[in-house]
C-alpha cells in the first residue's frame, strides 16, 4: 500500500508539475503572440518610414504642384499666343500688300528723285515745251510715289520687328 501511496503522491506531483508547465506554456504563448504583434507593428512602421525616405509622396506632391503651375502659366500666356498668331496673319497680309504696291510702283521711285530735280531746275517755258503744264501737280504725284515707297519701307521694318518678337516669344515658349 505504501507503494500505492507513493505512486499516488508521485502522480499528484506529476500533475502539479504538469499544471505549472501548462500555465507557464500558456503565458509563453501569450508572450509570443504579443511579441509577434509588436514585431508586425514595427515592420509596418519601418515600411512606412522607408516609403517616406524614398520620397514617393513628396515627389508626387511636387509633380502635382509643378503641373498646376505649368498649366496656369500656359493659361496666363494664352492671350500672348493668340496675339502672336494674329501678328503672323498680319505680317502675311502686309507682305501681300507690299508686293502689290511694289508691282504698282515698278521702278518709279528711282526715277522720282531725278524727276523732282528736273522739275525744280527747269523753267515754266522749258516744261511747257516738254508738255508738262502743271509743275506742282506733277511734283505732288512724284511725292505720292516717294511717300508710298517710304510707307512700304516702314511697313517692311515693322514686319521685321514683329517677326523678331514672334521668334523671341516662340523660343521662350518652346523652353516652357
Amino acid at each position: 500500500m505504501e507503494e500505492l501511496k507513493l505512486q499516488v503522491s508521485e502522480l499528484k506531483e506529476a500533475k502539479e508539475k504538469l499544471a505549472k508547465l501548462e500555465i507557464s506554456y500558456d503565458k509563453s504563448k501569450q508572450t509570443v503572440a504579443e511579441r509577434t504583434r509588436e514585431v508586425k507593428a514595427l515592420e509596418n512602421k519601418v515600411k512606412t518610414l522607408e516609403k517616406d525616405l524614398t520620397l514617393h509622396k513628396p515627389l508626387a506632391e511636387i509633380k502635382t504642384i509643378m503641373w498646376t503651375k505649368i498649366g496656369q502659366s500656359i493659361t496666363d500666356q494664352w492671350k500672348s499666343i493668340q496675339t502672336i498668331h494674329e501678328k503672323i496673319d498680319l505680317i502675311e497680309m502686309a507682305h501681300v500688300e507690299i508686293q502689290k504696291a511694289r508691282e504698282l510702283l515698278g521702278n518709279m521711285p528711282k526715277q522720282a528723285n531725278r524727276l523732282v530735280h528736273f522739275l525744280n531746275t527747269h523753267t515754266k517755258v522749258q516744261l511747257a515745251a516738254l508738255n508738262i503744264k502743271d509743275r506742282i501737280s506733277t511734283i505732288l504725284t512724284v511725292k505720292k510715289v516717294l511717300t508710298m515707297r517710304n510707307f512700304i519701307k516702314n511697313l517692311e521694318r515693322k514686319c521685321q520687328e514683329m517677326q523678331t518678337e514672334i521668334n523671341a516669344f516662340t523660343e521662350k515658349f518652346t523652353i516652357l
